[in-house]
């Protein structure tokens, strides 16, 4: 049961705000954002789309940057992550995203 701790599948589509990042030793990561319909009742209109950051790591975020652009369908495994920054502003900022594991196109 220790593995389902913390564990996130999400199905959407990939926005169009990609950005692979490579580093000087060779490390790779993934940050874009995955657009989902948001759950309604039969009575709400429908177009009520969410997004929610994302970001991957290493083969993870090589496939994402060779396969996977803007509006591609997509199941992810991942966790969720919290984490926080401070703005060039200096205002402390908060941020939950999903730490992608595993990505299948659909």
């Amino acid at each position: 049961m220790q593995s389902l701790r913390n564990q996130v599948t999400l199905v959407g589509n990939f926005g169009n705000d990609t950005q692979v990042t490579t580093f000087e030793n060779g490390a790779m990561v993934a940050r874009f954002s995955l657009g989902m319909d948001a759950p309604q009742l039969k009575t709400e209109d429908t177009g009520n789309r969410k997004k929610l950051r994302m970001f991957a790591w290493g083969n993870t975020a090589d496939f994402i940057n060779r396969f996977c652009g803007s509006g591609k369908r997509v199941a992810i495994t991942g966790r969720l992550v919290n984490r926080t920054y401070f703005n060039p502003q200096g205002v402390l900022r908060k941020v939950t995203e999903v730490e992608v594991r595993q990505v299948v196109i659909l």
